[in-house]
């Protein structure tokens, strides 16, 4: 089972912080310290609350050598070429052709994550569809648990497979939810998903 308090911790991250406290003049600031961050600033999984937390770069690099955080990775892999038939792809029963896996050191198991209009949605996995496709593709033998996870996107032509830093997957998900519109998304939603891919592809390293 996937744990709830993982993905409602995640889900945190996506809406992110709660600006009630402050003035809406004010940037987002670091959660473990006064400071005000950039825009483009750092991440940390709290393993204990089991949620994203946004820090500056000095709580990044002193904090995340303690035993409760972990750097959310920091590598961007874009798989060509990776082995996933419609006959696997289907073992995972996700309604969706846009989904991201990660290992979770709480659960012991793979997480399964795909996004909608309401966030991120969980999803139980075929642990030997997890299997098969590892043993099809050896470089998710080497997936870091906690900091980054497999974005899986059939919705392009052709498939893009993806291993990105946790984060970068729920910039995915907020992606989605704030372009959403109507029923089925409409065309904003795939214009800002087209986007996110280019702009990954820009720093990854082909795999």
């Amino acid at each position: 089972m996937v744990d709830p308090a993982l993905v409602a911790g995640l889900r945190r991250y996506v809406r992110g912080p709660s600006t009630a406290s402050r003035p809406r003049a004010e940037g987002p600031r670091c959660e473990l310290c006064p400071l005000t961050l950039a825009e483009d600033h750092k991440h940390l999984l709290d393993l204990e609350e089991r949620r994203i937390v946004c820090v500056c770069p000095t709580c990044w690099s002193i904090r995340s050598g303690e035993a409760r955080y972990r750097p959310t990775g920091s590598r961007t892999l874009w798989l060509e070429p990776f082995e996933l038939s419609d006959e696997l792809w289907a073992g995972f029963q996700i309604p969706i052709g846009l989904a991201f896996f990660m290992r979770s050191t709480s659960t012991g198991a793979i997480v399964g994550l795909y996004p909608s209009p309401a966030g991120a949605t969980e999803c139980e996995l075929d642990l030997d569809a997890w299997d098969r496709l590892v043993e099809a593709n050896p470089v998710l033998d080497d997936l870091d648990p906690d900091a980054e996870a497999l974005i899986v996107n059939r919705l392009a032509t052709p498939h893009l497979h993806v291993i990105a830093p946790l984060d970068d997957c729920y910039r995915l998900v907020g992606t989605i939810k704030a372009s959403w519109e109507g029923i089925s998304g409409g065309a904003a939603m795939e214009e800002a998903v087209q986007r996110y891919f280019d702009e990954l592809r820009v720093g990854a390293t082909v795999r």
